[in-house]
């Protein structure tokens, strides 16, 4: 599978940039981002949470970066940044993300959360261990310089088609 990442403009700005992932379809094509197909399936049901989302992202982007207050970290394995976005920790819609600091953002997929643990819904489950994966393939990726962070660290730059073949 290839991913590709891209930057989302509407939600990034001077205090932090806010990056989604493509997959490719049957057709060799990079399709809609991991977080277009999560608005998707969850804007009929819980559209005030999806504005409440839109909303933190925008500020994250804007006006105060990633915050770790805004985020339930340590959703992943130690030190691969994957955490859950929320807007209310109330609130049962969960983003996935890999953080970088608090100067840019990988935004995946999520759904909502009806159960103690994210492995007791294959939803959920399946959404963040594909973060997990993804996360590792970008720290090899810099570890190697196919990426790298720009000067400011608000940008990725580099080879942003992340190729992973293993099962």
């Amino acid at each position: 599978m290839e991913y590709k990442l891209v930057k989302l403009s509407r939600f990034s700005g001077e205090k932090a940039s806010i990056y989604s992932v493509q997959t490719k379809n049957t057709n060799d094509e990079f399709q809609d981002t991991l977080f277009d197909e999560f608005v998707k399936e969850n804007k009929n049901s819980l559209l005030s949470e999806l504005k409440d989302l839109f909303t933190r992202l925008k500020t994250i982007g804007n006006n105060t970066g990633a915050r770790e207050s805004f985020f339930k970290i340590n959703e992943g394995v130690p030190g691969d940044g994957v955490c859950a976005l929320y807007d209310n920790p109330k609130k049962r819609l969960r983003l996935y993300c890999i953080r970088y600091g608090t100067d840019l953002i990988i935004l995946g997929g999520g759904g909502i959360k009806n159960v103690q643990k994210l492995q007791d819904d294959k939803k959920l489950k399946d959404e963040n261990y594909l973060l997990r994966r993804l996360s590792f393939k970008i720290t090899e990726c810099l570890k190697n310089g196919e990426i790298t962070f720009s000067h400011n660290f608000l940008d990725l730059e580099g080879n942003l088609i992340i190729e992973d073949y293993e099962k």
